[in-house]
Formats: structure tokens, C-alpha cells, sequence
């Protein structure tokens, strides 16, 4: 029995083994179809260019995340351990909740 699984945990993978596990391959996908609706959705000609524009910031976001990513994984900054990745995004996510509530705050005011 593997140590990883003797222990329960799981270890992550690191450098170029992240493009032979089944998760992580589906990072280059997400590459190419990221890349596939930014030009899409640039191109297109829309009604209300503000719909336009955040589907454009929810695909540069999701496509900036993935990079950050894979990034963090090739160079191994994860150090083998799989808590990180959950604890990182969980505070980006309650940063991204804070600062949503007090900008609508301050808009809310100020009308």
C-alpha cells in the first residue's frame, strides 16, 4: 500500500506530471476554450455592450485563475499537500464577498 494511501490524504502532482493526470490535463482545454471565448465574444456585436462586458470579465477572471494555477502547480508551490489550494481560493472568494459589500454599501449611500 502507497503511503498517500495509507494515510488517507492524496499527494498533488507536480511540474510536467500535472499534463498525465485526468484533473489537471483538463487545464489545457481550458486554455484553448478560454482563448476560443475571448475571441467570441469580442468579436461579437451585442445590444447591451455591458452584458458584453462581464461575460468578457467573467472569462478573463476564470482564464487569469486557471494560469495562476498551473503556475503554482508546475512549480510545485503546493509542496505535495492538497488543504492549500482550498484554503487559498476560500480566501480570494470571502476577499471578493467583503469588497463586493462594501463598494454596494458605498453606492448604496451615496444615492
Amino acid at each position: 500500500m502507497a503511503p498517500a494511501a495509507a494515510s488517507g490524504g492524496s499527494t498533488l502532482p507536480s511540474g510536467f506530471s500535472v499534463f498525465t493526470t485526468f484533473p489537471d490535463l483538463l487545464f489545457v482545454f481550458e486554455f484553448i476554450f478560454g482563448g476560443l471565448v475571448w475571441i467570441l465574444v469580442a468579436s461579437s456585436l451585442v445590444p447591451w455592450p455591458l452584458v458584453q462586458g462581464w461575460v468578457m470579465f467573467v472569462s478573463v477572471f476564470c482564464f487569469v485563475a486557471t494560469t495562476t494555477l498551473i503556475i503554482l502547480y508546475l512549480i510545485g508551490a503546493h509542496g505535495g499537500e492538497t488543504s492549500w489550494v482550498t484554503l487559498v481560493f476560500s480566501y480570494v472568494a470571502t476577499l471578493l464577498y467583503v469588497v463586493h459589500a462594501v463598494f454596494s454599501l458605498i453606492r448604496w449611500k451615496s444615492s
